[in-house]
């Protein structure tokens, strides 16, 4: 069994890296294929099949939106 430890982390980057993140992201998106990142230190391995969807949350004067990709990993 492949088990790895529960994490929620949210990382900051400077815009020109971010920009980068989402160019090579979009790329992958276009050619349905697997998208790598790292982030604070773990490599992910972002599978075609994954699911995209966009959240917007609002919350007195604060305001955030959330790029996610959710993927089921095989057990």
């Amino acid at each position: 069994m492949n088990s790895k430890p529960e994490r929620d982390v949210e990382k900051n980057y400077p815009l020109p890296e971010f920009i980068a993140k989402l160019r090579r992201l979009a790329d992958a998106l276009e050619q349905g294929e697997r998208f790598e990142i790292q982030i604070a230190g773990e490599r992910i391995s972002v599978p075609a099949r994954a699911i995209c969807n966009i959240e917007h949350e609002r919350e007195g004067a604060s305001e955030e939106i959330e790029f996610q990709i959710k993927w089921e990993n095989p057990q």
